[in-house]
């Protein structure tokens, strides 16, 4: 049996666990001296309120090897296949604990860890694509072939309303510059080939949301697309920018997530963004 394994730090719409047989490893958020299992012992609104009291925004670990292993051995029967698709590696370690995990029980099952290159709800979507190929028939390796070449041609772009999260974490490398320059500055960042780099600066909110409809259009023009929203503690800014978007795109199918708490933590609430998923007929 194929199973199919992702971490949190990627979303799936609340269905699609069910529906696609997805199964999802919890990040690991620490609050001082307090470990919690993400979506397990801490749900989104209880990790903001938690940061709003504290003025802290916790750390977040990747799930250790033996977390893996524990968690294969959970989900899996001795014989099964688990494609394990997990955060870009250059972002995070996940991969690597997936790939020391899989050498550890290689004679229970065969574990295939994959890195995404992507984040959020682009994790998801690979995850689903590949049930969905799964079930018209398709091989592993087709599989395989479809999340190597498609993981590269998404486009993830995102804005941050607050610089906040990002300065209190310290962990986002990229927007060092803007943290360095003026409050009210609104990043543009974009997570290509594996890399959330900061692509520009913009004064307003407004601005920044135009900019990141813009930036994936210039590329995808009129090629038929997925496209997915994504918000951090802001459904209405995030079901405007869908809106909007849906303006812009030759979009065949369109979609809302919350952000997951390990990006959410480093980026803070109010950040929003959008996915451009190209649209390939599974059938």
């Amino acid at each position: 049996m194929l199973r199919i394994v992702m971490d949190g730090a990627g979303d799936i719409l609340p269905e699609w666990s069910e529906e696609y047989g997805i199964d999802v490893i919890p990040v690991n958020i620490l609050f001082g001296e307090k470990s919690y299992l993400q979506g397990v012992e801490i749900d989104n609104e209880g990790f903001y309120k938690m940061v709003d009291e504290y003025r802290k925004v916790p750390k977040t670990s990747q799930p250790s090897p033996h977390q893996f292993v524990e968690f294969y051995r959970k989900i899996a029967q001795k014989g099964d296949t688990i494609l394990s698709i997990h955060i870009t590696a250059k972002l995070s370690g996940t991969y690597a604990s997936a790939v020391a995990a899989a050498q550890e029980v290689k004679d229970e099952f065969n574990v295939i860890p994959i890195d995404s290159a992507l984040g959020s709800l682009g994790i998801g979507l690979l995850c689903r694509e590949a049930r969905k190929l799964e079930r018209a028939g398709r091989s592993l390796d087709e599989i395989i072939r479809y999340i190597e070449n498609v993981k590269y041609r998404a486009r993830t772009t995102l804005t941050l309303d607050t610089l906040e999260y990002a300065r209190m974490s310290g962990r986002v490398k990229t927007l060092q510059a803007a943290l360095a320059s003026a409050l009210n500055i609104k990043p543009i960042a974009v997570l290509r080939d594996g890399d959330l780099n900061m692509t520009e600066r913009v004064r307003t909110r407004k601005a920044a949301l135009s900019r990141v409809i813009e930036i994936p259009k210039e590329e995808f023009k009129d090629t038929p697309v997925v496209l997915a929203a994504l918000h951090a503690r802001d459904p209405k800014s995030g079901e405007a920018l869908l809106e909007e978007a849906k303006k812009h795109f030759n979009y065949k199918e369109a979609m809302m997530s919350d952000l997951a708490i390990a990006v959410a933590a480093n980026l803070g609430p109010g950040t929003v963004g959008l996915i451009v998923y190209p649209f390939e007929s599974t059938a």
